[in-house]
């Protein structure tokens, strides 16, 4: 090798932009060691030392350490079989900083406490079984002694969230808020409530019919978009089309005592939180999330009230 190949230190720190200090301590460690001396003892390095700092220089900010680097360098192990190591040890890390990164935008957003936030904490590392019994007890709770019932195994898959083994951040957060709603009594006795009633009007025979929710969404919604006044005159076609719906389906005339019964169906299912938990399960199983029913819900409530007789005092 001729001497015009030779590169000092100076040299390679203008082609390779690292400064001096930093190749010197990789020659130091033998990372990219000097190809010889000059006459006055100057450390000289040949050609391939700049395409050797360069592939140090990018292994460094990929975050490999030195000692690893030294044996890619000196082919004591291949390229490829670092990166594949290293590429799962960055998806475990980036795996723990989603965790930590959704605790902490839930804690923040709900204004939680150190209680609240260790609580957040806990419930981002349950393992997926963990997962599984915490909503087998949510929903073995509102369903239980329903078990008869030949649609409910159906329902309860359709309500049942499986968080995927490399979730979002946006998943996990949701995955927190469900787990939080799950655990409110107050929740699952309203969602009891409702599987209960749910049940007593279908219990005939034959395929299951529509509950009074979904009854109520499909005939409310042009009135939303419309922005009816429920409590007007303009809206008593649809109160009329609700409840003869109701009745059809439930082989009852459309009179007071069904108006009652479609009221206290509805008045349990007025609550965002229903809205709220199909949300979070859509987010969490990577679903398409689905139009609320509390407007609708609200909506007609405040209609069937308007026209009901009140009380006397």
């Amino acid at each position: 090798m001729s001497e015009e190949t030779r590169h000092t230190i100076g040299e390679l720190a203008r082609r390779t932009g690292l400064s001096v200090k930093t190749i010197r301590y990789y020659a130091d460690s033998g990372i990219v060691p000097p190809t010889d001396r000059s006459p006055a003892g100057y450390r000289r390095y040949g050609p391939a030392a700049v395409a050797r700092l360069e592939l140090v220089r990018t292994l460094r900010e990929l975050g490999l350490d030195l000692a690893t680097i030294r044996r890619v360098v000196n082919q004591e192990v291949s390229l490829p079989e670092v990166a594949a190591a290293h590429a799962e040890a960055l998806a475990v890390q980036i795996r723990v900083l989603r965790l930590r990164q959704a605790v902490l935008t839930v804690a923040a957003r709900h204004g939680s406490g150190p209680t609240e936030v260790d609580e957040l904490h806990r419930l981002a590392q349950l393992t997926s079984h963990e997962r599984g019994q915490l909503v087998s007890d949510f929903l073995g709770s509102v369903f239980a002694g329903l078990g008869d019932q030949p649609a409910y195994p159906g329902v309860i898959v359709s309500m049942t969230p499986e968080l995927p083994d490399d979730p979002t951040t946006g998943q996990i957060e949701a995955w927190l808020e469900l787990a939080e709603v799950c655990r409110d009594p107050e929740f699952r006795a309203r969602m009891r409530l409702l599987a209960r009633q749910h049940a007593a009007d279908n219990d005939v025979p034959g395929l299951p019919r529509p509950d009074a929710v979904a009854v109520v969404r499909d005939a409310v919604a042009p009135a939303l978009t419309a922005g009816l006044d429920p409590t007007s005159p303009d809206a008593d076609p649809v109160v009329a089309a609700v409840t003869g719906r109701y009745a059809s389906l439930h082989c009852h005339s459309d009179d007071a005592d069904l108006r009652q019964r479609l009221l206290d169906r509805l008045v349990p299912a007025n609550d965002p939180r229903r809205d709220r938990y199909l949300d979070l399960l859509a987010v969490v199983n990577g679903w398409s999330t689905g139009e609320a029913t509390a407007p609708a819900v609200d909506w007609f409530i405040r209609a069937l009230r308007a026209r009901m007789p009140q009380p006397t005092t």
